[in-house]
């Protein structure tokens, strides 16, 4: 941190160390300094970013400067908010990240939204069963299985150190008896019988591989490149993930998956050649670009 920051011997209050904090995240290109240095500074305090206003006159303690000085140093390095603080929001719940997984973000609550309008409701004593692949953080399966007690859900990844976050994550929010979570990478593991599920869906890697040189810092630097990179044309997990879903979904049984924002129809093409899937659907995000395709079995082979 430059020496005419914020000194301990000074007296920094909340109101004038946050009026310092914004106007230096902004000198240096961050694109939401304000949100960042309230979300840094509320984390230090352990406090709720709207308690930082009932506090403007608070002076913060030589620990406090301490603590905040060192998250700005390496928020001005891109290191994401979210795995500084260690957690970030996501359909209104609280979900611990760190650099084994991707930051869950707002374009992916879309996926969430548009599984709760497919899922049916269970029969008689037959569940709903829904299968996530890719699960990182656990911030969908968790997201469905708050909204839906009467699912059964499964979950997997390749990643030990995430799947041992999800579970951390399922726990929090008392849902680790209703999601069973597994390594595999996408379905090679999955030993289940055929037609099992009602529900397949993931958030694939789906950036082109010579696109991820041009990401943003933030990501580039920090996140788990394995979870973005989708191969040569982007699409390599996904056409993985649409032939091998087909063999364990019920007739009928949707396959939900987010894509890039320009794939729809590649998406489109490639369901053509599996020719496994009745219908093809897209809905839009909260920007109105393409983002979750829908897959539904054929009734019949």
């Amino acid at each position: 941190m430059p020496t005419e920051g914020p000194a301990a011997e000074a007296p920094w209050t909340v109101l004038k160390t946050l009026q310092w904090t914004v106007d230096y995240f902004k000198s240096n290109g961050l694109d939401t300094p304000r949100i960042d240095a309230e979300t840094l500074l509320s984390h230090v305090l352990n406090c709720q970013r709207i308690d930082l206003y009932l506090r403007y006159d608070q002076p913060l303690n030589e620990d406090e400067l301490t603590r905040f000085k060192h998250l700005i140093k390496r928020r001005i390095r891109r290191e994401p908010v979210a795995y500084l603080v260690g957690a970030k929001e996501f359909w209104s719940l609280r979900v611990e990240v760190n650099p084994a997984v991707l930051i869950p973000r707002p374009d992916t609550e879309c996926l969430v939204e548009n599984a709760l309008k497919l899922l049916p409701r269970a029969a008689g004593d037959d569940p709903c069963k829904v299968l996530e692949l890719g699960v990182g953080s656990g911030a969908v399966v968790i997201a469905l299985a708050h909204e839906r007690p009467d699912c059964h859900c499964w979950a997997s990844d390749r990643s030990w150190p995430a799947i041992s976050l999800a579970r951390r994550n399922a726990r929090w929010h008392d849902l680790d008896d209703r999601i069973r979570f597994f390594v595999s990478h996408w379905l090679d593991a999955v030993v289940s019988p055929a037609a099992f599920f009602d529900m397949v869906l993931s958030n694939p890697p789906y950036i082109r591989h010579d696109a991820i040189d041009h990401l943003p810092d933030d990501i580039r630097l920090f996140e788990p490149v394995g979870a973005l990179d989708g191969g040569p044309d982007g699409l390599r997990d996904i056409r993985t993930i649409m032939v091998q879903a087909y063999r364990c979904l019920k007739p009928g049984g949707e396959l939900l998956m987010e894509i890039g924002f320009d794939q729809r129809r590649a998406v489109e093409a490639l369901a053509r050649t599996c020719q496994a899937y009745a219908d093809v659907q897209f809905f839009k995000d909260y920007s109105g670009h393409d983002r979750v395709a829908r897959l539904q079995k054929k009734q019949r082979p």
